[in-house]
């Protein structure tokens, strides 16, 4: 999986016909002195990893794998579920571990008052997560599933569940500010503590009450919401902390940029491939039993993660905010902590619930359509920030696995 420093790493360009992939495997070094330089265009840069580059593949193979396995052995999503580290199922918590450890240890922490700084961004960011977000899922729940009260309950609250997580795996592809990405998701760790079940109440209970729709009482645990934070954002957060502070206080920086990290990048390509397979095993059996059901759920899905991201690039052009953190902006306004919706899902509503179907289905569409926005982004890179083609020489070279 693609990891850079500051700026994101340089995107490769096939020459023959322009186009860009994400996250390729180097074309920048590390430098301690903080004079750099632009690299030539002319710079021969290597290519992609395999599973970066076929990585669209990998997650189709993955879902495939996951939707079979599912069907074949009816007693796996039983087993999965059986392990919990909390409110979660154990395979899922460990494979989010797994994704999301690499990127963290690759942020240098040293670099993040500069995004703290950035009121511009930190201000759109809340905005778009905070106050756009849940009321365009709210609108989008009651205009498309209108009939299906338990599966538009589910999507409002995926809706509220703002993005910690996965959000970082899409960042580091299109090659967006990491130090920014840490930034907002700890903002949204905070706010997701302090405004969810408020969020939840408003949204299922006051605002449909005002408009002369039907309310759903929900009382939420803030324990659970709590857990989710520390666990799937905390644990990751701590360790990639002390991995760039013992590694670089024992080896020095050039050993952990160019050495380190390498060896363990691989590991979030791998361990977002488990989850999918994971997420996709649980819940094999009903989207071949209910596709239409599955297809109902995804059609608000599919069309807030695209509005949510317009919304973010634009706001981030007209900011001025340059490509990296426009990304950033936009990826983080687009993804959801589907792992806090699930939980919240199944606790209140039960493991069988249409809530909780909606609340799995979730991920499962956002993979797939995320993922596709990467490809944008590196698109409109191209197009609007014509300047951020070739960033400056500034961090360690990006490994593929």
């Amino acid at each position: 999986m693609s990891e850079t420093g500051r700026t994101p790493p340089q995107v490769h360009t096939d020459e023959a016909n322009g186009s860009e992939h994400p996250a390729q495997n180097g074309g920048r070094l590390a430098t301690d002195s903080g004079d750099h330089t632009a690299p030539s265009r002319s710079r021969t840069h290597p290519r992609l990893g395999t599973a970066d580059r076929l990585l669209p593949i990998w997650i189709l193979t993955a879902m495939v794998v996951g939707v079979s396995a599912g069907r074949l052995w009816s007693g796996l999503s039983g087993l999965i579920g059986s392990v919990m580290l909390g409110s979660t199922s154990l395979p899922i918590a460990i494979g989010l571990l797994l994704m999301m450890y690499p990127p963290l240890a690759n942020v240098r922490y040293d670099r993040l008052g500069r995004v703290t700084h950035d009121r511009k961004l930190l201000v759109s960011s809340l905005i778009l997560n905070w106050g756009v977000g849940p009321a365009l899922m709210f609108a989008l729940a009651w205009l498309l599933l209108p009939d299906l009260p338990e599966y538009r309950t589910g999507i409002i609250i995926v809706g509220l569940a703002r993005c910690i997580a996965m959000v970082l795996i899409w960042n580091d592809l299109s090659c967006g500010d990491r130090e920014a990405a840490a930034v907002l998701v700890a903002l949204n760790a905070i706010f997701q503590i302090l405004a969810f079940s408020g969020l939840g109440w408003f949204y299922l209970e006051i605002l449909p009450g005002w408009l002369g729709l039907s309310t759903t009482s929900a009382g939420f645990s803030f324990w659970v919401i709590t857990e989710s934070v520390l666990v799937f954002l905390g644990v990751p957060l701590l360790a990639g902390w002390i991995s760039r502070v013992l590694g670089e206080h024992a080896k020095g920086r050039e050993w952990y940029e160019h050495r380190f990290m390498p060896k363990i990048r691989p590991l979030a390509t791998w361990g977002l491939l488990f989850t999918v397979v994971v997420l996709f095993a649980l819940q094999g059996g009903r989207i071949s039993r209910e596709p239409w059901d599955v297809a109902r759920i995804a059609a608000p899905l599919v069309i807030y993660f695209a509005i949510m991201f317009a919304l973010g690039f634009v706001l981030g052009h007209a900011l001025g905010l340059g490509y990296e953190k426009t990304t950033t902006l936009a990826f983080t306004g687009a993804g959801n902590n589907f792992e806090l919706a699930i939980a919240v899902c199944v606790g209140t509503f039960g493991v069988a619930s249409g809530e909780a179907l909606a609340g799995t289905v979730g991920p499962l569409i956002e993979v797939p359509v995320l993922l596709g926005l990467v490809y944008v982004a590196l698109w409109l890179r191209r197009r609007l920030f014509a300047a951020s083609a070739h960033p400056n020489v500034d961090s360690a070279p990006s490994s593929g696995t």
